[in-house]
């Protein structure tokens, strides 16, 4: 992690899970950090798990949503340190419902936070990271926005999008010879409060019984996602996918790219009744 060492970075959504693991490796690193989170409790917690006490934290209450909020707070930043050598946009929320059961208000307070935030923090930001002589733009994405679920329709839009408008900007800095080195990472499985504290049409849905659903697909901690981002960063690394469900299903997807869904249902019906699936079929086959 020297390489981050006296070098300044901004990371939305560090309240909890991988954005607090990315602080706190940065901090033990010696880099200087601006936080953003709306829950405050969760940034008080991210700051006080700090080994590091010489290296500098700034935290602001902001919801990425809020364009105006969102370029107040890079202002700010900006007062502070002219530059910046790192932004990783993480903020996210999730919402189980189907698309017959999902509340417009539902919709766009997700896509408000998982898609807009990202736009919001990478507009706010690219002035201060092109001022750098090589910085890092990190726009999280998910193994959702390589692969559609049912009862996720406006996650894995919001997912799709960040990954489509990440290859868009990441060709037109390559195309203006920017510094900036830009990394959309698909997280698999990553043991966060995410699918804990999502929305959930369900009555009857906890935060409980949310976790305990969620947890059998649990197969990379926040700390090492959190690592694996940031050596990706260093690289300049342009995509990354987390844990190895994100790269089986990236594989997946790209031999079979309409045929995955019934792969996966045939896999969970076999898992109830011991019968193996049939092999799948693609009408539009797809060389990797």
């Amino acid at each position: 992690m020297d390489y981050f060492r006296q070098k300044h970075a901004a990371i939305t959504g560090a309240g909890s899970g991988i954005g607090r693991a990315l602080a706190q490796q940065l901090n033990a690193a010696g880099c200087h950090l601006y936080l953003s989170d709306v829950d405050e409790t969760g940034l008080q917690a991210t700051v006080a798990s700090f080994t590091n006490q010489a290296a500098n934290a700034r935290c602001t209450v902001v919801d990425v949503a809020d364009a105006e909020a969102v370029q107040s707070w890079a202002a700010a930043v900006a007062e502070i340190t002219p530059q910046l050598h790192l932004v990783v946009n993480n903020a996210g929320v999730d919402l189980m419902a189907s698309v017959a059961e999902t509340s417009l208000k539902d919709f766009h307070w997700l896509i408000n936070i998982n898609f807009w935030g990202v736009v919001h923090g990478s507009q706010a930001f690219l002035p201060a990271l092109e001022r750098a002589e090589r910085s890092h733009l990190v726009n999280i994405s998910s193994v959702f926005g390589l692969i559609a679920v049912p009862n996720q329709s406006a996650y894995n839009a919001a997912k799709f999008a960040v990954r489509g408008f990440s290859e868009s900007l990441r060709q037109e800095l390559d195309l203006a010879g920017s510094p900036v080195k830009l990394c959309c990472v698909h997280p698999g499985g990553i043991d966060t409060n995410i699918a804990r504290r999502a929305r959930n049409v369900d009555p009857n849905a906890t935060e409980e019984s949310q976790q305990a659903m969620f947890a059998p697909h649990v197969r990379t901690s926040a700390e090492d996602a959190a690592r694996q981002i940031l050596r990706a960063a260093e690289k300049g690394q342009r995509r990354l996918l987390i844990g190895s469900d994100a790269k089986i299903i990236g594989w997946i997807v790209r031999l079979f790219p309409t045929a995955y869904a019934r792969l996966f249902r045939d896999k969970a019906v076999s898992a109830l009744s011991d019968a193996p699936p049939d092999p799948p079929s693609d009408q539009s086959p797809h060389t990797p």
